[in-house]
């Protein structure tokens, strides 16, 4: 059965990876029936043949958890589609300061509402 998966390369700590179409008995490392791009999880860098992919899994190759999401997420040039979380963390002081903030601000709506 064939594998579209990650093949790792790179130094220690420092992963990039070959998304690749191979046969599921095969090493990690070992040789690939077909390269379809590479992808740096650090920078969120990616190259990916999209179609050729999906010809893949049309003749039955199974791909990993993370290609998919890879697949899932991927923009037609190949790039991948990736948003940074714009959640701000901040400790409980500061989340208690704001949301006091905002109560304030509220109640100050209100009083010129009502006036």
């Amino acid at each position: 059965m064939l594998k579209i998966r990650l093949k790792r390369l790179g130094a220690k700590k420092d992963p990039h990876y070959r998304i690749i179409v191979i046969n599921s008995t095969t090493k990690r490392e070992g040789k690939p029936v077909e390269e379809l791009g590479h992808y740096n999880p650090k920078t969120k860098e990616m190259k990916f043949n999209l179609a050729s992919a999906q010809e893949w899994v049309k003749k039955g190759a199974q791909p990993t958890d993370t290609v998919k999401y890879l697949m899932a997420n991927c923009n037609p040039d190949g790039s991948l589609n990736y948003k940074k979380p714009e959640v701000v963390k901040m400790s409980k002081k500061a989340q208690a300061k704001a949301e006091a903030a905002k109560a304030e601000e509220a109640a100050k709506a209100e009083t010129q509402a009502e006036a």
